[in-house]
């Protein structure tokens, strides 16, 4: 059975391994390498770095977490509390990422619905989560979610 919870120290070693596939995958998507810049949303270190996933597993305004299939952790979920917009706080959801062959049984989901609920429990008013241009996968996850696009921001390199 599919089901999402907190990330805890004995699922480092996963966590990173996990982390590190998502990165890769962003960096070879169209945007990826931008990714950071466009969305204040930082890319981890390479490699995944214990220390850094470490500070994901504590207490306070960042929070990691995994996604398993029967106890197996098979995704991965990074969030953290940004400044507000005017609006109110916003949780930002930084990572989402689900092995190929766990996907389409609702791991993605339940980690997304993991991540909203502490979002809502450290009083953030909205949520805001990238995709990149062209991954429809993602965008479908994240509206079948609730999620919807606000913003698109189109860039021409110049010579």
């Amino acid at each position: 059975m599919e089901g999402a919870r907190p990330a805890q120290l004995a699922d480092l070693a996963a966590c990173a391994r996990l982390i590190e596939a998502a990165r890769d995958r962003a960096i070879a998507q169209r945007g990826g390498s931008a990714l950071a810049a466009a969305t204040g949303v930082p890319m981890p270190p390479a490699p995944v770095d214990e220390d850094w996933l470490a500070a994901w597993c504590a207490p306070g305004e960042r929070a990691a977490f995994v996604g398993t299939v029967d106890e197996a952790v098979v995704g991965v979920g990074l969030a953290h509390v940004a400044a507000g917009d005017g609006a109110g706080t916003v949780g930002t959801i930084d990572c989402c990422y689900v092995e190929e062959g766990a996907r389409g049984v609702g791991v993605g989901g339940a980690l997304l619905e993991e991540m909203v609920s502490w979002c809502r429990a450290a009083g953030c008013t909205a949520v805001d989560a990238p995709a990149l241009p062209g991954d429809r996968p993602t965008k479908q996850l994240l509206e079948a979610q609730g999620l919807s696009a606000r913003l698109l921001i189109l860039r021409r390199p110049l010579p």
